[in-house]
């Protein structure tokens, strides 16, 4: 047992070698290694097995007693600062393990099939063996410096999924708003881990949580600067979970295959920011303030998943905003404590919403041949109906996912919402009553998804539809303004003026007014191609695709009992409890969750009503029963036109154009944020430009015409040499007479006025000389300079220095003598009158 802890380690290694193998194997050996592409899936789901069968065993140890292990390597850098390295397990990095490995397992079966056609092939292997590595490598992680290290490949990797196809725009402007809505998430993580090292001195969880508590309880540490350092490390989970702000980027990684919207959704980068709360609890239940934070998002991002998945066209956005809204629960969970119930929800959802994804690729894969390989087509439910012939296995299990994420029982889902609901209503009445409402909410539209992809006809064929499908007329997504070259094309005013709808027949059921007969018209058309069937229905997906469903479906069916939560004589099946029991010395949550039978089935009645209740609304706006329920009495009330049915289409207006447009979340986003960043960058640009660059340049300019203008100068006359000489030395002439004549004394005054006239007498003298040419003139002034110059320059700086108190070298002349031997004295006074080098 002890070496299975020791060696633990390896865990995170084993989906390392797909990775490795297809990069070398691409780069040595293209030609073989593509024509072996197929090949590449069995090593990966192999590797994942073995870790999968490490993990399990780890878990049943952990059930049998076992304690936590940790298992670090030191590596020292100076006698002040010890950075250590290991792996931790306990049960939360059991459950983890298992729960990566298997869905991981799944979604490589499925892709395999999935993914046999896409040229990228090869390339999509890679990047999911090395994202289950770096998942991994996170949940075994034993300080905040080695989850920091995989929490960035988490994110890498989920910037090369989401742009797989990178060809297309709209990918490629996804993967870019995941990753800079997740650096913000980072830089907090970062920070935040900064933050607490220079409290603690220690990235170690044991260290943290201990110093921590003990200066809390003895007021040793600013608990507002606390409070802030784990402010900090939550928002790199709320980024990283897609929670309420920073939940902008989870719709939009779609673009991305759906195998790997399975894989993020269900047990990887969405996990990750659920798995960092749950590891850092013990650090966030000694900080009220935090807790209560935890809540607050997790009860906004609860009700604003499900109102935001009311009204979406898009298959896999629908469940997108499902998994927003789950993870809400599971937050909400961590923030009132209960952290049984929290890892309960997260293995339960994985399963339904990985089951729910690859069963809507199943869907997608059978209306690609149809509409084509636009997912603006396959994927819009509008287009579907009336699969349920066409793909039954399919329909069949996609139904129980959707039943199991509305918690109906006794399917997953069931057991783990009803006892965050419960535990709930013990912490806030309020948050209780909103996690009650949003219940009937996911009923609601995980059961409108449903019936619009399964239920009555296939309204491809009939051209009234088309209008539906339309580019044109979808909502704007702020994802058109992350690409390049793109803000040229925005308009201002477009932001607002797109998102209004005339109409809310899709929200209702006003568009399906279709003649039973017609369908019956429409005759089957089969046409085989190079040996492949053809049809112009949707036709069922193949076994390697249907297999991982299958298995999903029993994960659906059965892995509620590892938590049901009464314990008696007669049952005892909470082995969740069990499994968590020996993380009691590293987390501090209460565990003890069993409830005797009356509450248990009351919560359960009352969960249940509220589930059943929104089935039946979909139904009604959505089911083919509709039209049957028209001719009711009952209905005529709510469905002819009047007054009530007037307000009643507003409201669903309203409610439509709010769920449609993000809740106006990303226009808010675009026109803040995103407009006013480019708009900076293009005055950084503007500034970089045309100034820095300007300056620059003009400099090199400037230089270019004054060596032209100086070049044109020197035509090899003397006279012209001489005329520049004297011009120059005339201007520093003067300019030396005025400093003496400003800064001497009164008394001084004559004998510099003399040497200004002299000076500038002799000056003119050899100008005048230069021009006419006058030899015998200018060697006379010539002489007459060099004497009465050297004399009066003597003399005025002996004055200039004794009047302003100033010594030149220790009062020795020496010096001086030798310099003014050169005619051009005057610079040496001029220099020295201002050089701070020669004052005391």
């Amino acid at each position: 047992m002890e070496y299975t802890y020791k060696y633990a380690w390896i865990i995170p290694l084993f989906p390392l070698p797909v990775t490795m193998s297809i990069g070398f194997g691409l780069l040595l050996f293209p030609t073989a290694t593509k024509n072996i592409r197929r090949m590449w899936a069995f090593p990966n789901v192999l590797l994942l097995s073995i870790a999968m069968w490490f993990s399990a065993n780890l878990s049943i140890q952990q059930i049998n007693g076992s304690f936590t292990y940790q298992y670090l390597w030191s590596w020292t850098i100076n006698n002040d600062f010890l950075l250590e390295f290991g792996h931790l397990i306990d049960p939360l990095t059991s459950i983890m393990s298992i729960l990566i490995t298997t869905v991981g397992i799944m979604v490589s079966i499925y892709s395999d099939n999935y993914m046999s056609h896409d040229q990228g092939y090869l390339r999509f292997f890679a990047y999911m063996s090395f994202f289950n590595a770096s998942m991994l490598g996170l949940v075994t992680s034993s300080n905040l410096i080695q989850i920091y290290i995989f929490w960035e490949l988490v994110g890498m990797c989920s910037y090369l999924l989401i742009g797989f196809w990178f060809t297309r725009p709209v990918a490629a402007s996804a993967c870019q708003k995941a990753f800079v809505t997740n650096r913000i998430g980072d830089f907090g993580l970062l920070l935040g881990t900064l933050g607490f090292y220079w409290i603690t001195g220690s990235f170690e969880f044991r260290d943290l949580f201990q110093i921590v508590n003990t200066l809390i309880h003895n007021n040793g540490i600013n608990s507002l600067f606390a409070t802030l350092c784990a402010f900090l490390l939550f928002v790199g989970a709320v980024a990283k979970s897609a929670q309420f702000p920073l939940h902008v980027w989870l719709p939009d990684a779609m673009e991305g295959p759906t195998p790997i919207s399975a894989l993020i959704h269900a047990a990887t980068m969405v996990a990750a920011g659920i798995f960092l709360v749950a590891r850092l609890l013990p650090l966030f239940i000694v900080i009220p303030y935090i807790m209560n934070l935890i809540c607050l998002i997790g009860i906004i991002t609860v009700l604003l998943g499900a109102t935001l998945a009311l009204a979406q066209r898009d298959i896999k956005r629908s469940l997108a905003y499902s998994t927003m809204s789950q993870l809400g629960y599971i937050m909400l969970a961590l923030g009132i404590g209960s952290y049984r119930t929290a890892l309960f929800h997260l293995i339960t959802h994985a399963y339904s919403k990985a089951l729910l994804f690859l069963g809507s690729g199943s869907i997608i894969h059978s209306m690609e041949p149809i509409v084509g390989y636009s997912p603006n087509k396959s994927q819009n439910m509008v287009l579907m109906g009336g699969l349920t012939k066409y793909v039954p296995i399919t329909k069949t299990t996609f139904f129980l996912g959707t039943l199991s994420l509305c918690g109906i029982p006794p399917l997953a889902c069931f057991w783990s919402k009803d006892e965050i609901l419960h535990d709930s209503w013990l912490y806030s009445p309020i948050f209780a009553l909103i996690a009650w409402f949003t219940t009937g909410l996911t009923a609601f539209y995980m059961f409108r998804m449903y019936l619009l992809t399964f239920d009555g006809y296939l309204r491809i064929h009939f051209q009234d539809y088309s209008s539906f499908s339309s580019t044109k007329k979808s909502s704007f997504y702020s994802i058109s303004l992350w690409g390049k070259g793109t803000l040229k094309k925005v308009n201002k005013n477009f932001f607002f003026s797109k998102m209004k709808m005339n109409k809310v027949s899709f929200f209702s059921k006003d568009m399906s007014k279709i003649d039973k007969n017609v369908r019956s018209k429409i005759q089957d058309f089969s046409t085989y191609f190079r040996n492949r069937y053809t049809s112009m229905y949707p036709h069922e997906s193949s076994n390697t695709m249907l297999f991982p469903l299958l298995l999903l479906v029993l994960f659906t069916l059965f892995i509620g009992l590892i938590g049901i939560p009464f314990n008696g004589r007669v049952i005892d099946l909470d082995l969740l409890s069990k499994w968590l029991t020996p993380s009691t010395t590293l987390f501090h949550p209460n565990l003890n969750s069993s409830e005797n039978f009356y509450e248990f089935f009351s919560n359960v009645f009352f969960s249940v009503s509220i589930a059943l209740f929104g089935l039946l609304i979909a139904s009604l706006f959505y089911g083919s029963i509709y039209s049957s329920f028209k001719n009711f009495v009952l209905m005529n009330f709510f469905f002819k036109r009047g007054p009530k049915r007037i307000i009643l289409d507003k409201i669903k207006g309203v409610i439509y154009n709010w769920s449609y447009n993000r809740g106006y979340i990303d226009i808010f986003y675009t026109k803040i944020f995103t407009m006013n960043i480019r708009g900076l960058a293009e005055l950084t640009q503007f500034f970089d430009k045309y100034l820095i660059d300007g300056i620059l340049n003009g400099i090199g300019v400037a230089s270019f015409f004054m060596g032209e203008g100086i070049k044109s100068m020197g035509g090899g006359r003397i006279s012209s040499y001489l005329f520049l000489y004297f011009l120059f030395f005339l201007y520093f002439n003067l300019f030396i007479n005025i400093h003496s004549f400003l800064f001497f004394q009164s008394s001084q005054f004559p004998i510099l006025l003399m040497g200004l006239q002299i000076r500038i007498f002799v000056n003119w003298a050899i100008l005048i000389a230069c021009f006419f040419k006058v030899k015998f003139i200018l060697c006379f002034f010539l002489s007459i300079h060099s004497d009465l110059f050297r004399f009066i320059s003597f003399v005025q700086i002996l004055l200039f220095f004794r009047t302003k108190g100033r010594v030149f070298f220790g009062g020795s002349l020496l010096f001086l003598f030798s310099l003014l031997r050169f005619g051009s004295s005057f610079y040496i006074a001029f220099f020295l009158s201002f050089s701070p080098f020669f004052r005391f």
